[in-house]
Parts: C-alpha cells; sequence; structure tokens
C-alpha cells in the first residue's frame, strides 16, 4: 500500500512546498520543523493501521472508556537527515521505542557512482515489533533496504511502514521488489527524475545539509 500525502489537498503540501522553496530553505530552523511537522501528520495517519484496545481512565468527575493503541511502534531513522522527521513521528507516538542507523554514500574515485555502508546501528528487539522506518528522501532505495536488512539482526517485525516526504518512481519500486510483501509507504510526494548523482529533480536537494549545515 501506498499513501501519497499531496494527492489531496491539506496542509502538509504547504509544508512540502515550503521544504522545496529555495528562499524558504535559507530558514534551517523552519526546514527541520517542516520535516518534524510531515512526521506528525504521517503519524496521525499511521496510526489508523494499528489495533486499538479499550482503555478505563480516571477524570475529576468519574471514569471514562477509551479506545487507544494496543502498542507502540518502534521508530527507527537514518542519520543525520531523519532526525527532524523522526522526531515528528515520536511526537505522536511518544511511548515508542527508538532505533538509529548510521548509512551514508561512499563515492567511487572518478566516477558519479557510489557503494552504500551502514555502519552504526542502535536499536531494541523488534522481534514481532511493529517498525517504521523514517527517511526524508527515497531516492534510490538502495539505502532503505541495506538499513532494513541491518535491523533485522536485531528480529523480525510483524509490520513494516516506510515514511518519507519524497521519493523518486525508481527508488519507490526498488524498496517494493526487495522489502518484505505487505510493506505500507507513507510517502509526502513523488517526483519522477533523478540525475547522475542520484538527486531526485525537483526534490529539495541534500536534507541533511538544509537540516544541520554543509559537511566538510
Amino acid at each position: 500500500m501506498v499513501v501519497q500525502l499531496n494527492k489531496e489537498r491539506s496542509i502538509a503540501n504547504r509544508f512540502i512546498a515550503e521544504l522545496r522553496d529555495t528562499s524558504v530553505q535559507k530558514d534551517a530552523m523552519r526546514f527541520r520543523r517542516n520535516l518534524e511537522r510531515l512526521g506528525e501528520i504521517m503519524a496521525y495517519e499511521l496510526s489508523k493501521t494499528f489495533t486499538y484496545a479499550d482503555e478505563e481512565v480516571t477524570s475529576p468527575l468519574g471514569l471514562a472508556k477509551e479506545t487507544v493503541p494496543a502498542e507502540q511502534p518502534v521508530l527507527a531513522t537514518i542519520l543525520r537527515a531523519g532526525l527532524p522527521l523522526h522526531q515528528g513521528l515520536l511526537n505522536y507516538f511518544d511511548r515508542a521505542d527508538n532505533a538509529f542507523v548510521s548509512a551514508y554514500r561512499k563515492h567511487r574515485t572518478g566516477s558519479d557512482a557510489f557503494d552504500i555502508e551502514v555502519e552504526y546501528l542502535s536499536s531494541p528487539s523488534i522481534d514481532d515489533r511493529i517498525l517504521v522506518i523514517s527517511d526524508p528522501m527515497l531516492a534510490t532505495g538502495r539505502s532503505l533496504v541495506l538499513v532494513h536488512k541491518a535491523l533485522l539482526r536485531m528480529g523480525r517485525p510483524k509490520a513494516l511502514h516506510v515514511v518519507s516526504v519524497i521519493a523518486s518512481t525508481e527508488g519507490l519500486e526498488h524498496a517494493r521488489r526487495n522489502l518484505p510483501a505487505g510493506t505500507r509507504y507513507w510517502i509526502g510526494a513523488m517526483d519522477e527524475e533523478m540525475t547522475a548523482q542520484a538527486y531526485i529533480v525537483p526534490g529539495l536537494g541534500d536534507a541533511g545539509d538544509l537540516a544541520y549545515g554543509a559537511k566538510a
């Protein structure tokens, strides 16, 4: 299942537009906040797929029965660009466990080609848990697939969700071919093209640099 937010009219479209806008991108704090806002919106939409249970709570004036999520997910993200989007998800799933993976592009000398390197993993057990992997940009899809593979060292989740703000058609198709059947994708917007360096067009640029400053 693929849910694409900008196919419907909502405030999410304003946040996506600002993330793409070069004049707004000059404000790194606003860029991070817009990623966070989209994480919150996607968390709300994603929460509709969970199992729920009745819970009795005591108010100042009596007892109330509310239907609440029966379990909390494990929220995983790819450092460093994924942190604001992850925070948005965590704002809503505030009882969730968290996982962090360091993955980066290792470019080959004199070529646009690159390999994906996974260096660091910090995660609880994900065995029989709901796993949510967030990454602002789903370009080639290779990082996502390798991160999922790394997380499987920590167990086998019973459900997998992928959250991304901008995805390329090619990247989404690569993910769907290589991730488990039944994976649900929550995408802000889809773009058709990529550059020779595997950046999404029109995309929004380098999300990590825009959020936290250019790398040396």
